[in-house]
Parts: structure tokens; sequence; C-alpha cells
């Protein structure tokens, strides 16, 4: 059994896990800050991710990765603090979150930004955001789990806005019509399985809907496309 202790968005855990790889997963986030909460990761909690991925073979410490994500994004959802599948770039101090089904392009886009702004812009994660509210803003947080290309670092950052990104022929970008927000943003929110650790997600995710600028981006892959939504989610509401 390894032990050790992770901050995430500004919360303490410390973690039981059987694998050491998992505590050099974390190695960016450690901590000897007192914990708050309490994970341990059994042989029982790997076997039903197995399950869960039963069309994937995967070794057993990438079952426990995915085991460790899964418990400590219930536990957190406590805490104000929700898990989003997207791709979350800072620019200037403040965050843009772009949230999209697998495959349609977020990390492309993320990417054309880096270009677009250069220095100015870096990555707080690729893949799996926390996202917390905290009186009346939102701050989003880099976490271990940042995507096949490893993009991210263990930064925070205000949220100034998120954007659900399609393909298109042309690049267009608009306000998400209100009543579409939270149904959207629902979509890419980690979903714990107890009903009361679901109804902590679907309260902070009312609150995140009702504290940020939201926008819909049909985009395709030029750099054109960062600067026109670069342009529109920055601008002073």
């Amino acid at each position: 059994m390894y032990r050790f202790r992770i901050e995430l968005a500004g919360t303490v855990a410390e973690v039981d896990a059987l694998y050491e790889s998992s505590r050099n997963l974390c190695k960016d986030y450690l901590t000897s800050k007192p914990a708050e909460l309490y994970i341990s990761v059994t042989k029982d909690d790997l076997e039903k991710e197995h399950r869960l991925s039963s069309t994937v073979d995967l070794s057993e410490q990438n079952l426990e990765y995915l085991a460790l994500y899964r418990k400590l994004s219930t536990a957190l959802a406590c805490n104000d603090t929700v898990l989003v599948h997207g791709s979350c770039i800072s620019v200037d101090g403040q965050a843009y979150l772009f949230c999209a089904p697998s495959g349609t392009g977020k990390s492309t886009h993320t990417g054309l930004w880096r270009q677009y702004l250069g220095d100015r812009a870096v990555m707080i994660n690729d893949d799996k955001p926390l996202l917390r509210v905290i009186n009346d803003s939102v701050m989003i947080y880099g976490t271990p789990w940042n995507g096949k290309h490893h993009l991210g670092y263990n930064l925070s950052a205000p949220l100034k806005a998120i954007c659900f990104l399609d393909r298109g022929k042309k690049n267009a970008i608009e306000r998400t019509a209100k009543d579409d927000i939270f149904p959207l943003l629902i979509r890419y929110v980690f979903r714990p399985e107890l009903p009361a650790d679901m109804n902590n997600v679907l309260g902070t995710a009312s609150r995140i809907a009702d504290k940020c600028d939201f926008w819909s981006l049909k985009c395709d892959i030029s750099q054109e496309a960062a600067k026109v939504s670069y342009t529109a989610m920055s601008a002073e509401s």
C-alpha cells in the first residue's frame, strides 16, 4: 500500500493506493498539508473499473488511475467541486474551457490558441480539469488526469467562459441560449453513482451555469478559428 496526500482544487486528500505509479502520477500535486478527505483504492475497485472498460485491455496500474479519479471526483462533490471533461487554457490570467465529445477537436482548438497567442496562453488541463464555486466566482484547476498528450500543470485561474465546440465549415461563435446551458454542461460533468453525491454535483453545476459566460462555437482547424473564438470570449461582458 502506498499512502500520500495530494491537493486538488484547494482540498487535501489522503490516498491509499495499491501501486507506486499512482503516487508518481500525482507527483505535481503532493502535499504535506492536513488531509480533509480519505480515499482508498482496493482490488474490488480495480475489478469494477475492468468491467466498466471491458472492451479495453488495461493494466492494473491504469485501472487504478481510473478508480482514483472516480473516487476523488465523487468525494470532492461535497466541496462545491466538479470534474469536467474538457480542454482548459489560461490567457492573461483568465481561463477558458472548451467542451465537446471526444474526437471533435477541443484539444486541436486550444492548440490553435497557443499558436495564435504565444506565451500569453498556458494549458491548465487538456482532459479533466476541476471547477470549484467559491463565493460568487468559479475557479478552474489542473489535475493529474490531463489527457493522452499530458498537457497540463498544477495551476488554477478564474474561469472566464465555457465554450461548447462543434465542427463547422465556417467559423462562427454565439452566446449559448440560456435554456440550453445546463443540459449541455451536465453532459460533460462527472456523474457519481449515488443519488446524494449526484445531487451535490447537480447543485454545483447549476451555480456554475449561473456564474459563467457560455458560448457555442462552430469551427474548422484554422488559426482564424482561434482568432474568432478568442476575440468574442475575451471581450468584456
